[in-house]
């Protein structure tokens, strides 16, 4: 069954747009990205979200022109930049490092992105993207004496002088402290949409992919699963795969029949209509406890975080996990029942076995 989202793939509209596209290191076996193809629009934010080894970061690689593809091709606005050379592009990147000059001020490394332009009007032109990315008075310092997040704001604002059609953005928060990571994320999504810049970044972090993205893009093995919305696809996953890779989830086996399964949790509804073997996602805020007099199961362990409470609860031989609101009253060794409020997502169907590969 092919998981992709054809409806997110082409576009009459697409700033860029990705067909086919296939890449196969010497000396492997396997390919390291597989007929890859999805589109991005004028001014989105498009991310690329997956394990270690997936693939997405050598996409990027080839978006960039750092990576020549296999096969496939790659079109931006039209013109199809699949052999040429990076600087004729017209694409911005922002390292994981940031890749400023240390000798060079904040200023001039702003002003070094800015071309056919005389050396008194590059600076000019580079106060105002200090400017736009908070940094006004920065401009005479050196990148070791700017924090991680001020640094990155430099190298953003080196990326947006060179007016670039697209910005590529490689774990562009990973070397950020949690605390930091979160506001930084919000001010550069900020500024991506001010200035309508489209952009593809590639995490690993979920949360980072649902909060800072307009799509997301779930690769596995060199192949993209699915496609969509943030909410779509943490919602609606289309395998177990992906359900499990945009945050916890119980995967419940269960026989369906219509919009209904039968389940050691007893009947709960289905998102969409199926027959015969199943395996369903429930996330855990989409499940509740009750009591009650065909109460079935017995809570395990109970972990108060302030804001909710995660519970663990046994049902027969399997474990589920609920997030609750934080005055849930039950304590371990309580018998509830657990009540799904939302419909379960069929994500496998005529199961034999389920993959464990995250």
């Amino acid at each position: 069954m092919n998981l992709q989202n054809h409806k997110s793939l082409k576009s009459e509209t697409a700033m860029l747009a990705l067909n086919g596209l296939g890449k196969t290191f010497v000396g492997s076996v396997q390919p390291v990205v597989q007929d890859v193809a999805f589109s991005v629009e004028p001014g989105e934010i498009f991310a690329l979200i997956g394990p270690s080894g997936c693939g997405k970061s050598t996409t990027l690689r080839m978006i960039a022109g750092f990576e020549t593809p296999d096969n496939g091709t790659i079109v931006l606005e039209g013109r199809d930049i699949t052999k040429a050379e990076p600087e004729r592009r017209n694409i911005g990147i922002v390292f994981q490092d940031y890749a400023l000059f240390p000798h060079l001020t904040v200023l001039d490394n702003v002003a070094f992105a800015i071309r056919d332009t005389e050396k008194k009007m590059r600076r000019k032109k580079a106060i105002k993207y200090l400017d736009m990315v908070g940094l006004t008075g920065y401009g005479d310092r050196y990148p070791d004496q700017l924090s991680g997040g001020q640094q990155q704001r430099v190298a953003l604002a080196r990326t947006f002088a060179a007016t670039p059609k697209l910005i590529l953005l490689d774990e562009p928060f990973s070397n950020l402290d949690a605390a930091l990571r979160h506001s930084t994320r919000r001010e550069i999504r900020e500024l991506l949409k001010a200035n309508g810049v489209g952009a593809i970044f590639v995490t690993h972090d979920q949360e980072e992919a649902l909060s800072f993205a307009d799509r997301v893009a779930v690769m596995r093995r060199g192949k993209i699963e699915q496609v969509g919305a943030p909410e779509e696809v943490y919602a609606q996953p289309k395998s177990a795969f992906v359900a499990r890779f945009l945050g916890r989830t119980n995967l419940v086996p269960g026989e369906a029949e219509g919009l209904e399964a039968i389940t050691a949790l007893g009947r709960v509804p289905l998102s969409e209509p199926a027959q015969g073997s199943v395996l369903l996602s429930m996330r855990p805020e989409h499940l509740v406890l009750e009591n009650g007099p065909d109460s079935n199961a017995v809570i395990q362990a109970r972990d108060f975080k302030g804001h909710d409470i995660t519970y663990w609860v046994k049902v027969g031989s399997a474990e589920y996990q609920v997030d609750t609101e934080f005055l849930c009253p039950f304590r371990p060794g309580s018998k509830v029942r657990v009540v799904p409020r939302a419909p379960a997502v069929v994500v496998e169907s005529d199961i034999c076995a389920v993959d464990t590969d995250v």
